[in-house]
């Protein structure tokens, strides 16, 4: 029997959620490390800082299910989350921008884990052409647009200077890109259908070092509070 349409139509899952399931199943993977079979929904709110109902709930968004007073099945909780996020299908990604982060990102091990293959990196920099950086070859940034449209790639992670960005993502979209990692401080202009994860390096430090430096006040003030002025 043939599904039927609904059948194949994909469950919409919270974008907090989305967030939140790669921490899970890291944490998941661990627990197969230690040869555990189960692990419960308080166990991992405890370990993630997160609460339990939530863990509940975003878990069963994947399709996973938990047994009472025993927890979810570690394999069959893998298996769901790797499923639900597409991990078991490779999406290739091109990188634009070559320079110190872009190199690091190339560097990171972890994409693969998750069903992401780096294919290449896109530079302008004649140095840097021709090269390879943690065997990922680097060309030159005027091949991407062939090679996007050739390749069906789809998703792009941009990595260069705020001044390039919005002509970068200009080129990505006309080529065919639908979703942008976007690690520069500029915000983009794409038409509706594109997706764009901004991911603010700078802005996110200061946040810490603001909440940092609040906390600092905080403690300050309660360590001093109710004390006796000094005479």
């Amino acid at each position: 029997m043939s599904p039927s349409p609904n059948d194949l139509t994909p469950v919409a899952i919270p974008e907090p959620t989305l967030k939140r399931l790669p921490y899970y199943y890291k944490f998941i993977q661990g627990q197969r490390e230690a040869r555990r079979e189960f692990v419960s929904c308080t166990t991992l709110a405890e370990a993630l800082g997160l609460n339990a109902i939530q863990v509940r709930k975003d878990l069963q968004a994947t399709g996973a299910v938990g047994r009472p007073k025993v927890g979810y099945h570690v394999e069959a909780t893998l298996d769901a989350i790797e499923e639900c996020m597409g991990y078991h299908n490779t999406q290739d990604i091109f990188l634009v921008g070559a320079g110190h982060l872009g190199q690091a990102l190339l560097a990171y091990p972890g994409f693969s884990e998750f069903g992401f293959n780096v294919v290449a990196a896109f530079d302008s920099d004649p140095a840097k052409v021709g090269t390879e950086f943690a065997g990922k070859p680097i060309l030159e940034a005027s091949r991407l647009s062939d090679l996007v449209r050739r390749m069906h790639i789809q998703i792009a992670i941009l990595a260069v200077p705020a001044t390039a960005a919005q002509t970068v993502t200009d080129t990505l979209v006309q080529a065919g890109i639908r979703a942008i990692w976007n690690f520069t401080p500029t915000r983009l202009a794409v038409p509706k259908e594109v997706l764009v994860q901004d991911e603010n390096l700078l802005a996110s430090l200061s946040v810490l070092s603001k909440q940092l430096e609040n906390s600092r006040v905080k403690s300050h003030k309660e360590s001093t509070h109710g004390k006796p002025e000094e005479l």
